[in-house]
């Protein structure tokens, strides 16, 4: 082992003991994320954090990928939780609606960084059942996400509701990266000139969204 286990991490033998110690693991997670980008993030170092060697930490995920995709599950689960009430209340414009929900979003860096790194990080290095388990997931938070649209937006098909919230994970993947720069982007963008170059996460999402649901009436 490559640190000795506290002794509030020894090994959880009943369920709702197995799943505290999946939570504290998510918690150490996210204070983390809090202070380094993920890919600074190892499972050594997560392990440190807790005071636990690393076998600890794959007792209860398989990987450091697996860690995030958990993560992301809860995290976005609270986010759908407080949308209610930060959300306008209907009636309101459908422009508005879409703005809420860029500002809500951009509120939550760390739920926005593990959510761009989906596709190309956190799927990777996880079983085939890992990865089914969160598509089940993120289906039904993605459903959730479609009704508080339609509540707002009622002239929105349900299925177009779920396109919707489709099309808004793949903007976002694209566009976190590009609002959140590395120092030496940020340093060669410093040029007036290229001041076009340079992305607000939550003007720019806000706007992709007031977009893409526009079209989506318009066709309906």
């Amino acid at each position: 082992m490559d640190e000795m286990e506290a002794p509030s991490f020894q090994r959880a033998r009943r369920p709702e003991h197995r799943e505290l110690r999946k939570q504290e693991i998510l918690d150490a997670a996210e204070a983390l994320l809090a202070e380094m980008p993920a890919d600074e993030i190892s499972l050594r170092e997560l392990a440190r954090r807790l005071g636990v060697s690393k076998t600890h930490v794959v007792r209860y995920f398989e990987s450091r990928e697996g860690v995030f995709l958990g993560l992301l599950a809860r995290l976005r689960l609270a986010w759908l939780d407080a949308l209610a009430d930060e959300w306008p209340a209907a009636p309101c414009e459908p422009d508005q609606v879409m703005r809420a929900w860029a500002d809500s979003l951009a509120a939550r860096p760390v739920l926005c960084q593990l959510w761009s790194l989906l596709p190309t990080v956190l799927e990777r290095n996880v079983s085939a059942g890992t990865v089914r388990a969160y598509k089940f997931t993120d289906l039904e938070h993605r459903t959730r996400l479609a009704g508080l649209v339609r509540e707002r937006v009622p002239a929105l098909g349900a299925g177009d509701a779920l396109t919707l919230t489709e099309y808004a994970v793949v903007a976002l993947v694209g566009l976190w990266s590009f609002s959140n720069p590395t120092p030496t982007i940020v340093e060669a963008t410093s040029d007036p000139r290229l001041a076009g170059s340079r992305v607000d996460f939550a003007t720019m999402y806000g706007e992709i969204l007031q977009t893409t649901l526009a079209g989506l009436l318009a066709r309906a």
